[in-house]
């Protein structure tokens, strides 16, 4: 498959044209964001950790019948995968209460929901990404009810499965965003998982001590993403214990000011 022109460039990945008019590849960045761009530092490997761990979650989901845009890793940075319209929804799913969730509404921080509760957000990075209803949705005509039903069915279905796969390596599935999109298929459009699933876009917790094994390490300053990140694979049995990739020491990120807002 011929890489061809880039597509599009957002804060995690870099879309190029391929010489499929339905396929595109997705390269995966070593950059790091939070709290809608204002924080940011480049961490070496992260980029090929994503790819690896969501090839992987999202090889297995389709095992169980969840259609995603993958059609393989090319390489130790970049996916072959489908071209879709994505919905501009950013879908978040909750099944312990933590970040803004906990800001919103004055909830104790790691408080564990009785249910999945699934919150939507218009992605609009200057408006921060705001929290919407579903009227919304069906008012502006960003999805419709059929879609939108799809959508929580699958999201369910998601989270049944990687609660159950993460609980299986010793790591408590917090919450995740996904996002989803319109892949043409023939003559008629098909909804499907249109995003990565990986530590940046899922917060975990070690199930023993609560240890944070994703980019919220990069939001807290807590350091060590890498080692955090390698642990997740090395439990999902994708990455050896001896890797070249080693964590590594990188600059503070200054301090900015910033409107607080749900996590990124």
């Amino acid at each position: 498959m011929k890489k061809g022109k880039k597509l599009y460039e957002g804060k995690a990945k870099i879309i190029y044209s391929t010489d499929s008019k339905n396929l595109v590849i997705q390269h995966f960045k070593d950059d790091a964001t939070a709290f809608n761009n204002q924080k940011k530092a480049t961490i070496d490997g992260k980029g090929i950790l994503n790819n690896r761990i969501s090839e992987h979650i999202l090889t297995n989901l389709s095992q169980v019948g969840i259609k995603n845009h993958l059609v393989k890793r090319i390489n130790m940075r970049e996916q072959l995968i489908k071209l879709v319209e994505i919905i501009p929804i950013e879908f978040i799913v909750r099944n312990i209460a933590t970040g803004s969730l906990t800001k919103r509404l004055g909830i104790e921080d790691g408080t564990v929901l009785d249910e999945p509760l699934i919150e939507y957000c218009f992605k609009n990075d200057e408006l921060g990404d705001p929290l919407v209803s579903k009227e919304h949705i069906f008012a502006f005509k960003w999805a419709t009810k059929k879609e939108i039903e799809k959508i929580d069915n699958q999201l369910n279905r998601i989270n049944d499965f990687m609660v159950g796969m993460f609980r299986g390596i010793g790591i408590k599935l917090v919450d995740f965003k996904v996002e989803f999109g319109r892949y043409k298929n023939n003559d008629r459009k098909e909804i499907i998982l249109a995003d990565e699933i990986s530590p940046d876009t899922c917060r975990l917790w070690d199930i023993n001590t609560d240890k944070k094994l994703d980019k919220d390490r990069f939001r807290k300053d807590l350091g060590n993403l890498i080692g955090a990140y390698q642990d997740v694979a090395r439990r999902l049995g994708i990455l050896h214990e001896q890797s070249n990739i080693r964590p590594i020491k990188y600059s503070k990120p200054k301090a900015v000011k910033f409107k607080k807002n749900k996590w990124k």
